[in-house]
């Protein structure tokens, strides 16, 4: 198995990219890279993955590439887009987001 046999999937993926993804820190030809490089260590992980385990997953920070195994010979393909946004606030740091729902991190107060 090689990045070739996902071909048809990875066209798809660069088309949709080239159509509907704005990313301005990962141009068309660099998202062509980072899914040949993603579809290699998937592959990797899917030819190594223990007795057990049904899938092959590679990420970085805008795409993931999962193959799953199926009916037939041939691992499912998929490509997923990460949405980010440069103006998604992050939350304080040493703060999760569900503490700072749930009140800022702070230890509740005591019973009365």
């Amino acid at each position: 198995m090689t990045a070739e046999t996902y071909a048809q999937e990875v066209k798809e993926a660069l088309a949709a990219y080239d159509k509907y993804i704005v990313c301005l820190d990962k141009p068309p030809d660099e998202f062509r890279e980072s899914i040949d490089r993603l579809l290699r260590k998937a592959i990797d992980a899917y030819e190594k993955r223990g007795p057990n385990l049904r899938h092959g997953i590679a990420l970085d920070r805008y795409v993931t590439v999962i193959l799953s195994q199926g009916e037939s010979e041939r691992p499912l393909c998929a490509i997923y887009f990460n949405l980010y946004s440069p103006y998604h606030k992050r939350p304080a740091k040493g703060t999760t987001a569900t503490e700072k729902r749930a009140g800022g991190g702070q230890p509740p107060p005591p019973p009365a």
